[in-house]
């Protein structure tokens, strides 16, 4: 980012003028420093949920939503999806460039030893009732963390940053699967050192004790694209919810539970769970027209899920890869022909062809197969936003460490528009009257 070009804005109000510098990124719009804006001029700016505002630089992740393209580090997403796999990835964003081998056979060995959980971090999982939710599990077990791993929650020591971020990628997948076996009342299994990242998970969630388990490459595959395609999406909810805890100074553990938490809602990770349950509503194709009309009547709530984004106004580039993926997981266990697909598939074509989705640019997104590849490998639909969480922490660490080492770094405060009452005095009890 820079300002060299000496462009300025110029805001006037009230017989006063304020200039502000123009800072120009490597891609995206050139955006208006209103850091001055209150000391030089005593007033804020209004932006609801931030749709117009920069909260910091970043070198990570980059979003063009007009063009629907998504890059990581420079590298576009269909690229990585299809050529490197998810703990690259990993690498990629925490450090900034591809590995090379034995870069990446370092890493890997590291986040593979480091994938079993402190044996006493049990007893966390048999504190919860058997129908909790598996995102309140984790959103606890990660939290509690930090009372077990004492030796990597100091973030003024880098090697101390270092160590949080492997055993927090290493132990997410282990900390999901965990929280899975226990809402179904099965045994815990633990990692296994000789399978790769997303064969380890699958185990984890499917294995029993009575035999043992093979992971089949394509489910493992889809499942490592899954992981790859959620990885980080710039300064989402969640994203924003981890740095803003992390300016605080909290352990990396306490921020990555607070984006956990804030992941958990329904309108961020919740939205393929939504869009399955949609799907099965529709039923069959033949329903399709009918709940397009429903979709087009302001009066009616419902809502078409997995189209649209708040960022992207073309085509989710990550959805063109799943929609692939999701063809090869049902062709595998030999149910090309499952209903919920085939409803999926005529209701992305109807919405595609219809002039009132093309006008206002509601394409299908991530979540609209995601949820559909993994109903088909097993996983209930309570277990969808645990998996987004595991893909996701590789994202928000990245953005934590960056936002640590950042020399302009500030505790978050967002101002507000005060709309209540001005100042009164205070009314005794016995002279209050009702």
């Amino acid at each position: 980012m820079a300002d060299d070009n000496n462009k300025r804005a110029r805001l006037g109000f009230d017989g006063k003028t304020v200039e502000l510098p123009i800072l120009s990124p490597t891609l995206g719009p050139d955006v208006i420093d209103i850091r001055r804006l209150y000391a030089d001029g005593g007033v804020f700016t209004y932006d609801p949920g931030y749709t117009s505002t920069a909260s910091c630089e970043s070198k990570i992740t980059f979003i063009d939503g007009n063009k629907g393209i998504l890059l990581h580090r420079g590298y576009p997403i269909e690229q990585l999806a299809e050529k490197s796999h998810y703990l690259e990835v990993c690498y990629l964003l925490l450090y900034g460039e591809l590995p090379t081998g034995r870069q990446l056979e370092d890493f890997e060995a590291r986040v593979t030893n480091h994938t079993m959980l402190h044996e006493q971090m049990m007893y966390f999982f048999r504190g919860f009732r058997r129908d909790a939710h598996p995102m309140a599990v984790m959103t606890g077990v990660v939290g509690a963390m930090s009372a077990f791993y004492h030796d990597s929650t100091d973030i003024s020591d880098p090697w101390q940053r270092e160590v949080a971020t492997v055993r927090m990628i290493a132990k997410m997948p282990t900390i999901a699967a965990m929280a899975y076996k226990f809402t179904i009342g099965q045994p815990f299994v633990y990692p296994r050192n000789d399978l790769d990242y997303a064969s380890n998970f699958l185990r984890m969630c499917f294995a029993v004790p009575a035999e043992d388990y093979e992971v089949n490459p394509i489910l493992s595959r889809a499942m490592d694209r899954i992981f790859t395609l959620h990885a980080d999406h710039e300064q989402n909810a969640s994203t924003s919810t981890v740095r803003l805890a992390s300016s605080s100074g909290a352990n990396p553990f306490a921020c990555v539970a607070a984006g956990i938490a804030c992941l958990w809602g329904p309108a961020h990770g919740g939205a393929n769970q939504a869009c399955l349950e949609m799907l099965k509503e529709i039923g069959s194709p033949e329903r399709i027209p009918e709940f397009i009309a429903r979709a087009k009547d302001r009066n009616d709530p419902f809502r078409l899920m997995g189209f649209g984004h708040r960022v992207y106004k073309n085509f989710d580039p990550r959805a063109r890869v799943l929609k692939q993926s999701a063809d090869e997981v049902l062709h595998l266990l030999g149910i090309d022909n499952n209903p919920t697909l085939q409803v999926a598939k005529e209701l992305e074509a109807a919405a595609l062809n219809d002039p009132y989705f093309k006008e206002k640019k509601l394409f299908p997104n991530v979540d609209f197969y995601s949820g559909i590849i993994l109903e088909a490998m097993g996983f209930p639909t309570s277990m969808f936003t645990p998996i987004f969480a595991v893909s996701r922490t590789v994202g928000w660490i990245s953005q934590w460490k960056e936002m640590i080492a950042d020399p302009a770094m500030k505790i978050g405060r967002p101002r507000q528009l005060y709309t209540g009452h001005a100042q009164r005095d205070y009314v005794d009890v016995e002279d209050r009257k009702d």
